[in-house]
């Protein structure tokens, strides 16, 4: 039975506007304990996923895909959405997460983010546990090739920050690193399989007491050259052995079958047709289980493909799949998004992103590939839209949010997520700073 926070709607509503706008640093502190408080109070539990993915290492259960959702703007309203649609189905299974990079763009970092989902789940009444992920902690190739020991200490930086915000599931993404041009799979694979082992070790050493943080590699970065069996087994055998003794390695992979962030775009703005191949991606999670005692693989830029699609991933043992853009889409190109707002986003990055233009590109590609960048930027004007104007686009999205749940087979499954996760008494409230 859930305790009861004794705030009003008006007031959850109150606390997260201070949480991402307050006037200063310290109004927007204490918004943001007092939410996580009020959550804690109500049987909200920031968790790590990593007893359900060991649960998956072992076959324990099967035909279940975790979606983890990327919400890059309206973050509490969008986040509201995700928890109505879970509630509705009585799913425990799905995560909420923010990329690195999206972090920058949509102007959002971790504590701000973990307030906005907490205080959705207030809103909506739920009590469980919360998922929340670092999506893509992502090496930059061309700052690592210069700096590499800086580039490494910003990772570090935000892995410390994320931990503290409650992100207790976090995605190494060194894939970047890999290198096609040297000789043998061992060798491609040798920096992503190093600063991998390098991070999980560095996670290990600040997880909280009691919290075993779920972390993800990648082998394959997406929108490049389809995994392969042996590009797994070459990156997991580097990893081991550079990972210190006793360490607890990661939990799943991200690989890439034939996807994109965000989906190819045509000359006319629509979404080009994927060919996802599912048979590498059933077997590269066989691997991950059978040969690893990996949860299995993960597929990412998952948002933009058709709705059949998606069934297929339980079906072929994926483990887990990301969904962004789709719901990015939904946003702007409803017919109730207000159109003098979208003309002052394209205007705006037609200046702001014009280096992003390439040869040939039509107006489309580009604000399609772009408006991503608009969520910063225009962060306030979006997430006060008029809620006569929300309503209508809230309701596609938790209607989405509920086939994707269903598709990817976890309805009914909290009691299989209580089950596998560690009781909350495990977890303690981080100390107020």
């Amino acid at each position: 039975m859930a305790r009861t926070t004794g705030l009003r709607p008006a007031e959850i509503d109150d606390l997260v506007q201070q949480a991402v706008f307050g006037a200063a640093d310290a109004d927007k502190t204490r918004a943001r304990r007092r939410i996580m408080e009020a959550a804690y109070s109500q049987g909200i539990i920031l968790a790590s996923i990593q007893g359900l993915y060991e649960a998956a290492g072992k076959g324990i259960y099967r035909n279940k895909t975790v979606p983890a959702i990327n919400i890059r703007g309206i973050t509490y309203r969008v986040a509201r959405a995700v928890f109505r649609a879970a509630m509705a189905r009585k799913v425990g299974a799905f995560i909420f997460e923010i990329a690195r990079s999206e972090m920058g763009y949509t102007d959002q970092k971790p504590a701000e983010y973990t307030a906005a989902v907490l205080a959705a789940g207030l809103r909506e009444g739920f009590h469980g546990f919360v998922f929340v992920q670092a999506d893509h902690t992502q090496v930059s190739a061309s700052k690592f090739k210069t700096e590499p020991d800086k580039e490494l200490g910003a990772i570090r930086d935000l892995i410390r920050d994320a931990i503290a915000a409650g992100f207790f599931n976090i995605d190494i993404d060194a894939s970047t690193i890999v290198d096609l041009s040297r000789g043998t799979l061992e060798e491609q694979q040798e920096k992503n399989c190093l600063v991998t082992a390098q991070m999980t070790e560095f996670i290990r050493q600040n997880e909280p007491k009691g919290v075993t943080i779920s972390v993800g590699g990648e082998i394959g970065e997406v929108g490049r050259r389809n995994s392969t069996v042996a590009d797994l087994r070459a990156f997991m055998s580097g990893y081991r052995a550079r990972l210190a003794k006793g360490v607890k390695g990661i939990s799943k992979i991200s690989v890439q079958t034939g996807t994109t962030h965000g989906g190819v775009v045509l000359p006319d703005g629509s979404i080009a047709r994927v060919e996802l191949d599912f048979e590498t991606l059933e077997q590269l999670s066989r691997l991950a289980r059978e040969e690893y005692g990996m949860g299995g693989a993960v597929q990412h830029g998952a948002s933009t493909l058709p709705e059949s699609a998606f069934s297929l991933f339980a079906q072929r043992g994926t483990l887990e799949v990301h969904l962004a853009t789709g719901f990015q889409n939904m946003i702007m190109d409803s017919p109730v998004f207000p159109k003098d707002l979208l003309q002052k986003v394209y205007a705006h990055l037609a200046v702001a992103s014009a280096a992003e233009r390439t040869a040939g590109e039509s107006d489309e590609q580009f604000y399609y590939k772009t408006r991503k960048r608009a969520w910063g930027p225009f962060k306030k004007e979006t997430w006060t839209l008029p809620e006569a104007t929300w309503k209508p686009i809230a309701d596609a999205l938790e209607a989405q949010f509920g086939m994707l749940m269903e598709k990817l087979g976890v309805v009914d499954t909290v009691e299989l997520v209580q089950k596998y996760v560690p009781t909350a008494s495990k977890f303690e409230l981080p100390p107020a700073k």
